[in-house]
């Protein structure tokens, strides 16, 4: 199927904002064909609940900046899992224990990996 330029741009706008505050394993996935609300889940966690906030907050200055507002988003007072609506991207910032916990990428396992232009250096934190 494959994903709109708009989705990847996206996707790669928050995964570069993600790493640059120490978001750690950024995933991909095109969930377009399961789902009719989105074409990429982002998914990337954060060592804290101070990171996890801080991680978002990068994400949204990121997509303010190229334009883009988020539909929604929820549970950055918590700090454990963060998501945020960008239409086309859905981006989820979870606390590393509750990444685990929740294991989106199994839950998601018939989706594609859509690949991101990354630093290979982000892939190994």
């Amino acid at each position: 199927m494959g994903v709109s330029e708009k989705a990847y741009e996206m996707a790669q706008t928050a995964a570069r904002a993600a790493i640059e505050k120490g978001g750690v394993d950024p995933v991909a996935l095109e969930v377009g064909g399961h789902v009719f609300l989105t074409d990429i889940f982002l998914i990337v966690s954060g060592d804290s609940e101070r990171q996890v906030r801080a991680i978002a907050d990068a994400i949204d200055d990121a997509m303010v900046e190229k334009g883009i507002r988020p539909l929604r988003r929820e549970g950055a007072a918590q700090g454990r899992w963060v998501l945020m609506d960008y239409d086309y991207c859905v981006v989820h910032v979870f606390n590393s224990e509750d990444r685990e916990h929740y294991d989106l990428e199994r839950l998601w396992a018939d989706c594609p990996k859509v690949q991101l232009d990354l630093p290979e250096a982000s892939l190994d934190l």
